[in-house]
């Protein structure tokens, strides 16, 4: 379900850029280009066309979509989540005794050492 929602996202997109490109801009007639000034302060507002119906809906389309998809996010579990804990006594990544190269050896020689100054103080 996740992954139809990104797709539907990506295509809304694209489609809401390429709809964005097509409009033409508020000044963008004859009498902009002559100087013709008889827009209002904000433009004037023709009928709605088509295309920018389309550009209405898109835009909602991908609103909703993207706090579809970040609430679904939100709420998905971790990788690591599914993962099983390391077995009693051991911890995850440490090589085991016999693998460890006298790496046992170093840590009972500090622990030892660690405990000598304890009992000293």
């Amino acid at each position: 379900m996740y992954t139809l929602l990104v797709i539907v996202q990506v295509f809304v997109s694209i489609m809401l850029i390429m709809i964005v490109l097509l409009q033409t801009g508020k000044g963008a007639g004859m009498g902009a280009a002559f100087g013709g000034g008889t827009q209002t302060m904000f433009g004037g507002r023709g009928p709605t066309t088509f295309i920018h119906k389309l550009t209405t809906i898109m835009a909602v389309l991908f609103l909703v979509l993207s706090i579809t998809l970040a609430s679904m996010s939100s709420r998905s579990a971790s990788d690591l989540e599914d993962e099983l804990p390391p077995p009693p006594g051991k911890e995850a990544g440490m090589l085991p005794e016999s693998e460890g190269e006298g790496e046992g050896d170093k840590a009972k020689e500090i622990e030892a050492a660690s405990s000598s100054e304890e009992k000293t103080e």
